[in-house]
């Protein structure tokens, strides 16, 4: 077994497994959001919506009462800012998600039929990215070494992202029965989506510092 940077503090560790599942959650609803979407079923895309909002919260609060107990309780100081920065960086993920999917609700956008497939596999790619986040921030609290393990994948998957979003907007963009408002419209919302990938690669890169520091 790696080292524990939280030395067996089992409260604090129940808090933050509780708050990295709600990151997970918030992928997971995201994704039935937009399938409920792509399937025109308002009214579980709208329970999606709300349940999404909901996760956000308690992640957030989560998060702040882990923030507390760091300060309060002066739990491992030596590694106490990157532990810091690592929460803040997860809980945008979560902001990300539930922004991605108001921003459905708000635009309404009208998506044609051949391009639902490709929002699917987009939507997969980048969950498959922050849940690979998210099993590494788990080995960074309970065994460090094992965070190379999942490090990877989120890079591999940011990459897939990148190329189903790339190919989603060149078929939108030469498809000459939509008209320009209307392409301009679904590939600024695929890039809004696939930017949860590119910021899922940025926290990993983090928290690869992160690593490093605890090895010196």
């Amino acid at each position: 077994m790696g080292f524990n940077i939280l030395k067996r503090k089992v409260g604090i560790e129940k808090q933050v497994d509780d708050f990295l599942d709600q990151v997970s959650e918030s992928g997971l609803l995201f994704k039935q959001g937009i399938e409920a979407y792509l399937k025109g079923n308002k009214e579980a895309f709208a329970k999606k919506l709300e349940q999404i909002t909901d996760t956000e919260h308690k992640g957030d609060a989560l998060r702040r009462s882990l923030e507390e107990h760091l300060y309060i309780q002066t739990l491992i100081p030596e590694s106490r800012s990157d532990v810091l920065e690592l929460l803040e960086n997860m809980d945008s993920l979560l902001d990300r998600f539930k922004g991605a999917l108001w921003r459905f609700d708000i635009e309404n956008p009208e998506i044609c039929p051949e391009f639902c497939e490709g929002f699917k596999e987009l939507v997969n790619c980048v969950l498959e990215s922050v849940e690979a986040l998210v099993r590494s921030s788990r080995a960074f609290f309970k065994d460090i070494a094992a965070v190379a393990d999942h490090m990877h994948k989120v890079s591999y998957w940011e990459t897939e992202s990148d190329k189903v979003s790339t190919r989603i907007q060149r078929a939108i963009y030469r498809d000459e029965s939509l008209q320009l408002s209307h392409r301009m419209q679904l590939c600024n919302l695929i890039r809004h989506v696939d930017e949860i990938a590119d910021r899922a690669e940025d926290v990993a890169d983090c928290l690869s510092i992160y690593v490093i520091n605890r090895s010196l």
